[in-house]
């Protein structure tokens, strides 16, 4: 039976149980629409003109699908998670202004505008509670969602729009300069984060698409379409997550290193990286590694591989054993350097254990990793006197002093 996506909060007020409990939100966002990513995906690289079935009518559904329905959902979602349907019902208006006219993708901006458009209706529902008079409840309802959504769609087109589209620009017109000035690797400083929020197709086909068709009309071949499109340090991060992170994620990992790097639906890990957000460390490290082999072998593709899989880097390679050796051997590094900093970032998993943060949110209290709605145990608890000995898989604690009369299992402490 399906249920929705959740993460254990995190204890404590300080930063990093802050941006934990930000990402948890922003996957949160994005989890319960993985299918609709997958069917944009699969329709992407079907049919558009490099993909494996070329139908220029069915890929006309590829660009309503990544502009208009996948933030409508993100800011159905967010809104959902705020303030119920009523708030979906807003956040899903709202978020109609950003997309509207948009030659963008605007997930980042749904993702601010559906919940924060929910929380004004919640924030609204609370004042009028039980003070609406008998009979008129419904008619106050649907006008004030109906007011408050058609006031922040306006709102999303004229304010928030623009902002995100700033934003993005900004984003690109770094990772331009960096091009410029021919410090490459350190492009995944600014590219790998712009990725997780899900500003990857601005970035690709708004900057290093256009430069890299110029470059390989000169040329024959370009690095630029490597530098975002590269999927071995997603497949990296789900590596270390299948054999280092939270159990509770570990069986959904092989499932979307399949859909990531054979599909080239790189959205699909974005989610595993919101989560943990250090994890951002271990896909700039194998995204700057990656990028330096590319340079050093002087190697690139004919054109943009889309979507950014392995099929995809084998049709674009140009011919040649030294740009076959460059653009592998470098996807290959990529993945080693992103899964061993990865497994580091997650503790080996053993670490985590023997520091009682196994599967628990960064800065949080360690959950069970059989049951995530187990209780919190406390990080910082000692076990009571004449307890010694190890603890057992079952949490239990053998040993000597185990407990009298040669009892080897705790009883549960009461609190």
């Amino acid at each position: 039976m399906a249920t929705a996506y959740t993460t254990p909060p995190p204890a404590g007020d300080g930063f990093r149980a802050r941006v934990q409990r930000m990402g948890g939100h922003l996957a949160g966002m994005v989890m319960p629409n993985i299918g609709a990513f997958i069917a944009w995906g699969l329709i992407t690289a079907l049919f558009i003109p490099t993909g494996w079935v070329p139908n220029e009518e069915l890929a006309e559904l590829g660009d309503p699908m990544i502009k208009i329905l996948l933030p409508l959902l993100i800011g159905y979602t967010g809104g959902r998670m705020v303030h119920g349907q009523r708030g979906a019902v807003v956040g899903a208006v709202a978020t109609i202004g950003l997309v509207a006219g948009a030659d963008i993708p605007m997930f980042l901006g749904a993702m601010i505008i559906g919940p924060l458009a929910a929380y004004l209706m919640k924030l609204f529902d609370g004042l009028i509670e039980d003070r609406v008079r008998p009979g008129f409840e419904m008619l106050v309802d649907n006008f004030s969602a109906g007011i408050l959504a058609a006031a922040m769609a306006i709102a999303g087109k004229v304010a928030i729009g623009p902002v995100v589209r700033t934003l993005t620009e900004a984003a690109g017109d770094g990772v331009g300069w960096l091009v410029d000035h021919d410090v490459l690797p350190l492009t995944s400083v600014l590219i790998e984060p712009a990725k997780v929020l899900f500003l990857n197709n601005a970035i690709n086909h708004g900057v290093l698409g256009p430069l890299g068709v110029q470059q390989a009309a000169e040329t024959g071949k370009s690095i630029l379409f490597m530098l975002e499109s590269n999927p071995g340090p997603g497949l990296g991060v789900l590596l270390a997550y299948m054999f280092f992170g939270p159990r509770r994620l570990r069986p959904s990992t092989p499932a979307a290193m399949i859909i990531h790097f054979f599909g080239g639906i790189h959205e699909i890990y974005f989610p595993y990286i919101l989560m943990k957000p250090r994890m951002i460390l271990a896909a700039i490290a194998g995204g700057a590694t990656g990028v330096a082999i590319f340079l050093a072998s002087g190697t690139g593709l004919v054109a943009a591989p889309s979507p950014g899989s392995i099929f995809a880097y084998l049709a674009q390679t140009p011919r040649g054993t030294g740009n076959w050796i460059g653009v592998y051997s470098g996807m290959l590094a990529s993945v080693a350097v992103s899964f061993a900093v990865g497994a580091v970032l997650l503790g080996f998993g053993r670490l985590a254990e023997s520091s009682k943060e196994k599967d628990a949110p960064d800065g949080g209290a360690p959950a069970s990793t059989e049951d995530p709605a187990a209780p919190e145990a406390s990080a910082g608890s000692e076990a009571p006197e004449g307890a010694g000995g190890p603890e057992g898989p079952d949490g239990t604690r053998t040993g000597e002093g185990a407990g009298p009369g040669g009892d080897t299992t705790q009883q549960p402490a009461t609190r």
